[in-house]
């Protein structure tokens, strides 16, 4: 076969018949971005066309993190690579294309591939063997070592390529519903991505500047262990670490994959920090970010407090660096039960009844083999709420939902009364149960342990808001999305239903445009409000279409959906005139309350 267009500038592996020609790559292309086996959300089509166009343009000296930064990330002219987007997003697209290529493409004629190493595409015939044709050979036999890092853990391969990379990979996808492999059972606590924050440096002169610096890592090691999913090495090993200890010591002393370091310079009043995150196993630094600080005009132990909390925040939040990288390149061999904490935020950000399923799954596994886990057993107890208020995969048990929920919920602060996550959950559990006076307690009670979640924040914003408190709930959101600017998009769109409830109508419609939760029903029956007071009648009557489409029960059980979800009675004509604007038919004997429905239900998004 001969190409018919030029290839030059791109890689290609030659075989005998020459390279694919520019029209069977862009075919494949093609192929690749409109398969279901195929990422629908986030960027990952979009990067895969940015890259393959260039390639086969001849201009893949352009293929750069910065010019994928600007051009598919939105990302402005600063854009450095402390900035760890487009790694993490080339981490993602790698795996998306090893399942579909495993799954729907493993006969497709053209194979794409993104080479480690950089992001210029490798343009090959695929000629890969059917997947129940290959023989794996048994991994060799690894000395014991008490301090083997989790990630290293080394398993014999006992499928064909099809389990194994769906395994590694399975929470993109969302599709699978296997929970994590068998340990063995004296095993009792999951494997969790561990962190050891080395002493920050002293960089200036004076004592002041050596209080802050011993001030600011004591802080540190108060704010990261707040963070369950996580585990945090102590003070003590803290201090008997040099501030530039090397990461590769990290890696063989302590097992932990996670180095965090940096230094404090003071002049003047002036202060400034550096914070960076290191890989272990590479020594790459996946994060970094300078803080300065005017100690003339504030309380100095007050700036390293917020300092430790915005580091704590950006690195350890449940949609934090840590968990990003995380998701980007899970462990190759041994996932463990920390990757069904994974796929939980994962589900949270699309909230669909497939990923539901699997998540629900693993979860349930999780438990069995780790009945101390309390983070699990907090996530657990949503999943099981999430059965009653989205009717999600609700016929898989005998004992109602709710009550499920409830006793997994205290079962996680029996386990760990100070764990975010259960307290979470029992806040939820309650609100939907009614006791709405608890729940608030409980709530505020979290925030309190732990102020930097972000995942909580949102959660309790909604609760609040729910409960009538919608500007202290709105509050909460946008210091939700200022931390975490990239967390799923329920975020957006409980701010939105706020902003419609304190008629502000354009921040509403901004932050509805920005949540794009597709898959999720009662999206769309918010945006249709919104839609319908802005005016923008199109856009308002196809969301209330869609809404009673994929939720036609909802409305003729709005009574019942209401007593749930503690609708205060003096937002009822607001919402009910917004439904019946955006063109949706009310049932006649609950016409003066149905619109209340739509506003709690959406608002348990979360």
């Amino acid at each position: 076969m001969q190409t018919t267009g030029s290839t030059e500038g791109f890689a290609t592996s030659i075989t005998a018949e020459g390279p694919p020609c520019i029209e069977e790559i862009r075919a494949q292309l093609e192929r690749i971005v409109s398969s279901p086996e195929f990422p629908g959300v986030g960027r990952a089509a979009a990067f895969l066309r940015y890259v393959v166009e260039e390639a086969i343009a001849g201009r893949a000296g352009r293929i750069k993190g910065y010019s994928i930064a600007i051009e598919v990330f939105g990302r402005n002219e600063t854009f450095t690579q402390d900035d760890p987007v487009v790694r993490i997003e080339a981490g993602r697209l790698r795996r998306s294309l090893e399942r579909y290529y495993l799954v729907e493409g493993h006969s497709d004629p053209v194979r794409i591939d993104i080479p480690k190493g950089g992001y210029v595409p490798a343009f090959v015939w695929n000629t890969a063997v059917p997947a129940k044709q290959v023989e794996i050979e048994p991994a060799p036999a690894q000395p014991s070592h008490a301090k083997e890092p989790w990630w290293r853990a080394k398993r014999v391969m006992l499928a064909g390529v099809v389990a194994v990379v769906a395994a590694s990979g399975y929470w993109i996808s969302g599709g699978l519903a296997s929970g994590p492999p068998p340990r063995s059972p004296g095993e009792t606590a999951p494997d969790r991505p561990t962190l050891v924050v080395a002493p920050f440096a002293n960089l200036g002169d004076g004592p002041e500047a050596q209080l802050y610096t011993v001030g600011l890592t004591e802080e540190l090691l108060t704010a990261l262990p707040r963070f369950k999913e996580i585990k945090v090495f102590g003070r003590e090993t803290s201090k008997s670490l040099a501030p530039d200890v090397d990461a590769s010591k990290i890696r063989d002393e302590f097992g932990a994959r996670y180095l965090l370091a940096g230094g404090v310079r003071a002049s003047g009043n002036r202060l400034r920090v550096t914070a960076r995150l290191l890989d272990t196993s590479d020594d790459e630094i996946l994060w970094s970010q300078d803080y300065d600080n005017d100690v003339g005009s504030g309380d100095l132990f007050a700036i390293q407090t917020d300092v430790a909390r915005r580091v704590a925040t950006a690195i350890a939040q449940p949609y934090g660096v840590m968990a990003q990288v995380d998701a980007a390149n899970p462990p190759p061999d041994d996932p463990g039960a920390y990757e069904c904490t994974l796929r939980f935020y994962a589900y949270r950000s699309e909230l669909s009844v497939e990923a539901h399923a699997g998540v629900l799954d693993c979860l349930e596994t999780a438990v069995a083999r780790y009945p101390t886990y309390a983070t699990a057993w907090a996530m657990l107890s949503i999943m099981y709420l999430d059965e009653d208020r989205f009717k999600f995969n609700s016929e898989r048990g005998s004992e109602p939902p709710m009550q499920r929920a409830l006793r997994a919920a205290r079962r996680a602060t029996q386990l760990d009364a100070s764990n975010t996550r259960g307290l979470q959950a029992l806040m939820m559990a309650l609100f939907f149960n009614r006791e709405l006076t608890e729940a608030m307690r409980v709530g505020e009670q979290a925030l309190a342990i732990n102020p930097n979640d972000t995942e909580l924040m949102g959660e309790f914003g909604t609760r609040l808001a729910m409960g009538g408190q919608w500007e202290r709930g709105a509050a909460l959101l946008d210091q939700a999305i200022a931390l975490n600017p990239g967390g799923g998009g329920y975020y957006h769109g409980t701010r939105a239903l706020a902003a419609y409830m304190l008629h502000d109508n354009p921040t509403a419609v901004r932050e509805i445009t920005k949540a794009d939760m597709q898959k999720f029903p009662l999206f769309h029956a918010v945006a249709a409000v919104i839609y319908a007071e802005a005016g923008m009648m199109g856009d308002a009557r196809r969301e209330g279409e869609t809404f009673v489409r994929m939720r036609p029960d909802f409305l003729p059980n709005v009574m019942a959906e209401l007593d749930m979800r503690n609708v205060q009675p003096g937002d009822r004509d607001r919402l009910m005139a917004g439904l019946r604007k955006a063109g949706m038919t009310l049932p006649q004997n609950v016409a003066g309350t149905a619109a209340i429905a739509v506003n709690a239900s959406y608002l348990q998004s979360r």
